[in-house]
């Protein structure tokens, strides 16, 4: 797993102070991106964690009642269970609200696919 730089450990300390259940989440989330490959990058941006390899592929974003695992090119993964959320030309994401998400909503293997994704 990369080093942490301050800004994305400062953004996780700041979450898991105000949101517990949503920082746990997003842990969960981050070491599963992250184990993809050794050299993903990480950066705080957009008010979450956004993740490349070397363009951006995924990013994580804490609500109130959920965390966000958004997709730029979502539109062009393969969706045949119909789990993504969003209408828009290029995003889609998935909703989780609770560590077993991580499985019912198949994320290992949208990760995957949205890693594996060539530049548009």
């Amino acid at each position: 797993m990369p080093t942490t730089t301050p800004p994305v450990q400062h953004w996780l300390d700041q979450l898991q102070h105000t949101q517990p259940a949503q920082y746990a989440l997003v842990s969960a989330l981050r070491r599963q991106i992250l184990a993809l490959a050794p050299d993903i990058s990480e950066q705080v941006k957009y008010g979450g964690l956004l993740f490349g390899h070397p363009q951006p592929f995924c990013g994580l974003f804490a609500y109130r009642q959920h965390v966000s695992l958004e997709f730029g090119q979502g539109a062009r993964l393969e969706d045949a269970a119909g789990l993504l959320q969003g209408s828009g030309k290029q995003r889609r994401h998935l909703k989780l609200q609770q560590l077993a998400d991580l499985d019912t909503l198949a994320v290992p293997a949208y990760l995957q696919a949205a890693y594996r994704l060539p530049p548009a």
